[in-house]
Formats: C-alpha cells, structure tokens, sequence
C-alpha cells in the first residue's frame, strides 16, 4: 500500500467513501425501492450519505420511497457509520482473531480519539457492549409502548422500536413515518426514552468508557470528560429552557399543550439540535429565535468520537477557555488544574474556522442556486454539517447542485474537518529547521 494512502488520517476518509460508494449501489436496486419505479442515483447518493454520517436529511419520505429491504438497507448503513467502519471492523477481528495489529490499532485511534495505544483494545469491547446495550434497552421500551398504544401487531411495533432506537442512539434523523415523531408528540413514554438515547449517544465513547471505571469520582476525570459531560448538560439545559421561554406561547408548538407535553417537548427541542434529527414537531414553524438557536447547538454538536457531529462541545469550551486566558494574560490556557497543550489550542481554533468557512460557504451557495432565505439555508447547511438532520423542508426542494453540496457537508461533518483536510495535504515529514520569528500586530 503507498505510504500516501496507508496513513491512518488519510485512510479514514476513504473507507467512508466506499462504504457510501456501496451504500449508494445497495440503494440503486429494485428490490430497495417501494413501488414499480427504480431509485434515483441522487436519492440514492443522498440517502446513504446521510445514513453513513449518521445525519438523517432524506431527499425523499423514508418510509414510503424505500422497501422494507431498503430500510434494513439504511438502518445498517447507520449502525456502521455511528460506530464508525474501521471501529466496526477492530470489533469483529477482536472477537475473530483476538489479535489487533499495529497498523490496525493506529486506524481504530484515529477513529476513536483514543490517546494511548493500550486503550484501543478495552475501549472496542466497551463501545459494542455499550452500543448494542444501550439501543436494546430503548427499543424494548419503544417496543412496549408502540405495541400498547400505537401499533396493533407486534411485530411491526418491534420494528419500529428497533429502527427508531438505532436512529436515537446514533444520533440519525430518519424515520420511518412521514412526520418523523409526529404521531407521538408529547408521549413522554416515546419522546424520553428517545431524547435519551440521543443524548447517551451524542456524549461519545472514551467518555462512556471513563464514566463506567469512575462515574462516582468526578475530581478524577480527565480534562476531556469533564468538558463533554458538563458542557453537554449545560448546553442541554440552555437549550431546553430557551425552547420553553420562546416556544410557550407559540400555537403552532408549545401553546395548546397541557404543562407535562410542554415539558418533554422542550426536553426533546433540547436534545435533538445537538445532533438527534428527530422530531416531533415542524421546525419550519418554530420563532425565528428558536431556529437560531438550534442553528448554534447543531453547529456545536456532541462529544468528540461519538455518534454526533459539530466542531464537537470540548472544542467549543476550549476556545472559550482560550478567550479567557487571553482576557487573564495567563502564559497558557489552564483547565481546573492542567494546563493544555498549544498544539491542542490551535488544532481547536483550525476546526472552528474551518467550520465558519464550510458553513457560511454552503449557505451562500444554497441562496444563490435554490433561491432560499437566509435562515433556512443556514439551518439546513448547519444540520448537514453537524450530521444532525432536522429540516425546515427545504432539502427535498433543492437541485441537484445543492444537494451534492449538502453531500459533501455531511461527509466531511462525520469524518472531521482537520481529517478530511490533513488526507490530502498531510506533511510527510517534519521540518528540520525553524524560521525567524516576527510579530504581526494583532486587533
């Protein structure tokens, strides 16, 4: 293998590639499409880059336009993408084989964000126990509660607890029903158990991991956890109590609501911009100040290495933190009693504007190719950026140009931002010099 494309960074991309690339074939058969008519190559496209990345913007109504084959199709394109295809195929050979090589175990860090080699092994059995469990535990109430008030039989309420379970907890926005988690607005018995996943799911597994050694010591967690789970209940608390203030008087969310359904559907509006896609209620109806601020939680997103996408909620804290020590004139950025590492800061402040750039870029082509107002093109540039998938409607609407830009948003939301951009211009090697300082005047 060419030493260009055997590095670890450079790899990862490419193996999302082709598993999109067979997604996208899968999806092309007859037997995949509902009806008499074949798929398209652009729904296909679109929908099995949106079922890789874990996002959920569909082109087309998912429970109607594909089989029954098609959606086994999606659900375990999903479930590859959430754990991620080089995690997945560490997993098998661990369980296989027993054995994880070198160059294997380099890909799964990559991949996972995992610091020392020693950890990649562990990590893969916690991350399938974690994974199946979890997504088991949340379709066997989903399950229960389709079958007593939504579904008749119960093998079609098994499938759907299984499909909407897979969806919740890696974060993917599809449906099987054409108004999503519309049929069970303000159901806490569905709405809970789903936000939950999401929730679990967004936080990411080194995390889970670090959590399940240690949850009951948490002067002992590392910088990284600390800054995922706090930062994740803290954004969710934001989130949620915005939702509420703004949305409380709104007949078309909140307003005709007993108390308790206004509560878990702010729970839900909490939740799910950081990169759930679910949803129970039209986002194209919400205030313009609740689109905008489910604009900065997508574009946040979940933790690092998980099912979520964004700039990720520890970059975000960083660069607060970096603010603050600019603010302090502190000699380095200090988190609680570690300093962090200026290589770390400008990885950070390199995600973040490579983000602004992408973001902002993909909203000024949606504007100048669909015609689409500012916020939704912004809201639907971001979702697809942040791999979260809810949609104002305006996905299905737009041409062809527009879709493949929301294609490769996603690709690059799910693969990350320094990844998919070090694949192609990686430095071989280090430089052995070190040029003249100067100092440009800055502000």
């Amino acid at each position: 293998m060419p030493p260009a494309v055997a590095h670890p960074v450079r790899l990862l991309p490419l193996v999302f590639l082709a598993l999109i690339l067979v997604g996208t074939l899968l999806l092309l058969l007859p037997f995949a499409r509902a009806g008499e008519t074949n798929p398209t190559f652009m729904d296909a496209l679109f929908t099995a880059t949106s079922a890789v990345t874990v996002t959920g913007l569909t082109t087309v109504d998912t429970g109607s336009y594909w089989s029954p084959i098609g959606h086994v199709i999606i659900l375990i394109l999903v479930e590859i993408g959430g754990i991620g295809i080089i995690a997945l195929a560490t997993v098998l050979g661990l369980f296989i084989g027993g054995r994880l090589g070198l160059r294997t175990q380099m890909l799964a860090q990559v991949d996972m964000h995992v610091v020392s080699l020693g950890e990649v092994r562990p990590l893969f059995r916690r991350v399938t126990v974690t994974l199946l469990g979890f997504q088991a535990v949340t379709a066997i109430f989903l399950t229960v509660r389709y079958r007593i008030a939504y579904f008749d039989s119960l093998p079609e309420a098994l499938w759907n607890g299984v499909f909407d379970a897979v969806m919740a907890f890696n974060n993917a926005g599809f449906s099987l029903n054409s108004d999503s988690l519309g049929r069970y607005a303000g159901d806490e018995a569905v709405l809970l158990p789903v936000s939950v996943a999401v929730f679990i799911g967004a936080v990411g597994f080194p995390v889970l991991a670090e959590l399940y050694r240690g949850w009951r010591r948490p002067s002992r967690w590392t910088i990284h956890t600390r800054l995922t789970v706090w930062g994740s209940l803290l954004l969710f608390a934001i989130g949620a109590l915005a939702f509420l203030a703004i949305e409380w008087a709104n007949p078309a969310t909140l307003q005709d609501m007993p108390l308790v359904d206004k509560i878990v559907t702010a729970i839900e509006g909490g939740v799910m911009p950081r990169s759930g896609g679910l949803q129970s209620f039209d986002w194209n109806l919400v205030e313009a100040e609740t689109q905008a601020i489910a604009v900065v939680m997508m574009f946040i997103g979940g933790g690092s290495a998980s099912t979520a996408g964004g700039i990720k909620v520890t970059t975000f804290l960083l660069l607060a933190f970096v603010i603050l020590a600019e603010l302090r004139g502190d000699p380095e950025v200090q988190i609680g009693r570690r300093s962090v590492s200026g290589r770390t800061v400008r990885t950070a402040i390199s995600i973040a504007l490579l983000a602004v750039m992408l973001v902002y870029g993909g909203t000024m082509l949606l504007m100048l190719w669909s015609d689409a107002s500012h916020i939704d093109a912004l809201f639907e540039v971001t979702s697809a950026f942040g791999t979260t998938g809810l949609s104002t409607g305006l996905t299905p609407e737009l041409d062809t140009a527009s879709q493949l830009v929301l294609i490769g948003l996603m690709f690059i939301g799910r693969v990350g931002t320094i990844a998919a951009a070090s694949a192609f211009v990686l430095r071989r090697r280090q430089p052995r010099y070190h040029l003249p300082e100067e100092q440009p005047i800055i502000g």
